[in-house]
């Protein structure tokens, strides 16, 4: 996808909040600090509209980004980070929840997993609470350009079998810096909204 426009649009909390043009949404779930907003940077080639921070657990709300006035990636807050609040960490749970159970433009969840690292609890459970609602997931394995390409394959293998991924997800190993993987990426998120939007489209009543 050539990206042409891309722009933020709100921090929500509330899903009145939410956009509501119907646009489809792609969400990003992944630890603190694992490369959330450069990732997104990279996707739509731009330096800093998605804000980086040195501060894990900084990001506390849903933030939408509208790209070609075609889509939202949508950041979710990271998890895993011990000094935020076992309240706090309850709230935004609780707001994910209801955000991936009940939201119907939503398309796709991008797992963002660092690839030098075995994935997290947090990062098996968010897995596993994905797959339970029946949630299209692709794993993105961020920060590739920092293991030597030979070393590639025993880190796949280490996140495919500590998540015991599914049959049919697909994992896309990702550099921000190096811009590896944008273009599969992209391809994948195509797919996915044009497949469901072709679904919908079959399914809907004729106007005959």
């Amino acid at each position: 996808m050539k990206v042409t426009s891309s722009e933020f649009i709100i921090s929500a909390v509330r899903p009145e909040q939410y956009p509501e043009d119907g646009l489809p949404e792609v969400a990003l779930a992944g630890r603190s600090n694992v490369g959330k907003s450069s990732l997104i940077n990279r996707m739509i080639n731009r330096k800093n509209l998605a804000r980086t921070s040195s501060t894990p657990g900084k990001t506390q709300h849903l933030n939408y980004y509208r790209i070609n006035d075609a889509l939202y990636f949508v950041d979710f807050p990271g998890y895993g980070y011990a000094k935020v609040s076992k309240v706090q960490r309850q709230v935004w749970g609780k707001m994910i929840e209801e955000f991936l159970t009940v939201r119907e433009p939503l398309k796709l969840v991008l797992l963002i997993i660092d690839l030098r690292h075995p994935p997290s609890k947090d990062d098996e459970l968010m897995y596993d609470w994905l797959k339970h609602y029946d949630l299209p997931v692709c794993v993105v394995a961020t920060k590739a350009d920092k293991i030597p390409k030979s070393r590639w394959q025993k880190h796949i293998k280490i996140i495919k079998d500590a998540l015991v991924m599914r049959a049919g997800d697909e994992l896309i190993m990702f550099s921000s810096e190096a811009g590896i993987g944008k273009d599969q990426l992209w391809s994948l998120i195509s797919r996915h909204i044009e497949d469901q939007e072709s679904e919908v489209s079959e399914t809907s009543p004729s106007s005959d």
